[in-house]
C-alpha cells in the first residue's frame, strides 16, 4: 500500500464533553515520541501496531487495546506491510474523573493503567461498539450510556486508583524549569541558562529533568508547543497564526510535528473541532 491509501477521520464527541476521537488507517505514518495530556484508549481493527512505551517495545495485534496514561511518552508505527487500522479515544483526565465521581469510584488521584497492551475481548468489544455509535451519530442517550458502561468495565477491571500524590515529590529544579519553558515557548532559554537558573550544571540538570519527566528539555518544550497549538486550533485560530504563537518556525513546521504527534494535520483538527461545537473561526 501507498501513503495515499491512508485514511483518517478525526472528530470530537460534543455529547461526551468534547472527547476526541480518531478512526484511522495508516501505512507509512510514524508517530515520533510524544505525549498526550489525557488518556489514549485504542482498539486495533486490522493489522498491527508497534510502539515504544515505558522503556519497552510493544506489539498490539488485531482485537487488542493500547492503553497510555496521561503524559507518558510513546511512539507508533506499523507492524505489518499493509499498515494498521484502529479506533482511538482521547479522554482528558476531567472526562474520566467526571464519570468515576458519578459512579462513586474516584478515591483520590488519577487512575492509571499498568499494561501497555490489553487483551480483553469484552472490553475491546465495548469500546469498538461505543466508537461506532459515536461515528454514525446514534441517539445522545445511547452514546452517553454506552460511554459510561465501557469506562466502568475498563477501569474496574484494569486500572489502579492510587492515593493522592505527595506534594513536593517533583524536584524543585524540574518545576522551575518546566514553568520557565512553558512561559517561553517562542523564545526558550538555553540549557546553560536553565542550569544557572536552577543551580545545577547543564549536564546534571538535563539528567534530572529527563528522569522526572521522561523527556529531555527540548523534547518537553516541543510537547508544550504542540499542546498550546492544539488549544488554539480548538478555539478556531488559523494554523499560520498558531504556528507563530506556539513557537514553531512556520506553518509547515507545525504541520509536520502535529501530524507526527496526533495523526492528523492542524487544519483538519481545527475543522473537526469547529464542526463538533458549531463554532466559527475568527
Amino acid at each position: 500500500m501507498r501513503r495515499s491509501d491512508e485514511q483518517t477521520r478525526f472528530w470530537q464527541a460534543s455529547q461526551l464533553g468534547g472527547v476526541e476521537l480518531l478512526h484511522a488507517h495508516y501505512v507509512e505514518q510514524r508517530f515520533s515520541p510524544h505525549v498526550h495530556s489525557g488518556y489514549v484508549i485504542n482498539v486495533i481493527e486490522q493489522g498491527g501496531q508497534r510502539f515504544h512505551h515505558r522503556g519497552s517495545e510493544h506489539l498490539a495485534s488485531v482485537g487488542s487495546m493500547v492503553l497510555i496514561n496521561p503524559d507518558e511518552v510513546h511512539t507508533g508505527s506499523k507492524a505489518h506491510e499493509a499498515g494498521w487500522s484502529y479506533r482511538a479515544c482521547y479522554p482528558e483526565a476531567e472526562h474520566i474523573l467526571e464519570v468515576l465521581n458519578e459512579l462513586e469510584l474516584a478515591r483520590g488521584g488519577l487512575p492509571t493503567f499498568a499494561v501497555s497492551v490489553l487483551h480483553d475481548v469484552e472490553v475491546a468489544g465495548a469500546f469498538m461498539r461505543l466508537h461506532r455509535l459515536l461515528e454514525k451519530g446514534s441517539s445522545v442517550l445511547q452514546q452517553q450510556t454506552v460511554w459510561r458502561e465501557a469506562l466502568l468495565m475498563l477501569f474496574q477491571r484494569h486500572a489502579r486508583l492510587p492515593g493522592a500524590p505527595v506534594a513536593g515529590r517533583e524536584p524543585r529544579a524540574v518545576k522551575l524549569a518546566r514553568d520557565c519553558l512553558a512561559n517561553r515557548l517562542v523564545d526558550p532559554p538555553s540549557l546553560e541558562e536553565l542550569g544557572v537558573m536552577v543551580g545545577l550544571s547543564p549536564f546534571h540538570f538535563a539528567r534530572v529533568f529527563r528522569r522526572a519527566t521522561g523527556l529531555p528539555p527540548h523534547a518537553w518544550l516541543k510537547q508544550q508547543r504542540l499542546e498550546r497549538a492544539r488549544t488554539l486550533l480548538k478555539q478556531g485560530w488559523a494554523p499560520a497564526w498558531v504556528a507563530t504563537e506556539a513557537g514553531f518556525a512556520d506553518q509547515s513546521h507545525l504541520s509536520r510535528q502535529f501530524k507526527q504527534a496526533y495523526g492528523v494535520g492542524p487544519g483538519a483538527y481545527r475543522q473537526a473541532c469547529a464542526r463538533s461545537f458549531k463554532t466559527l473561526p475568527p
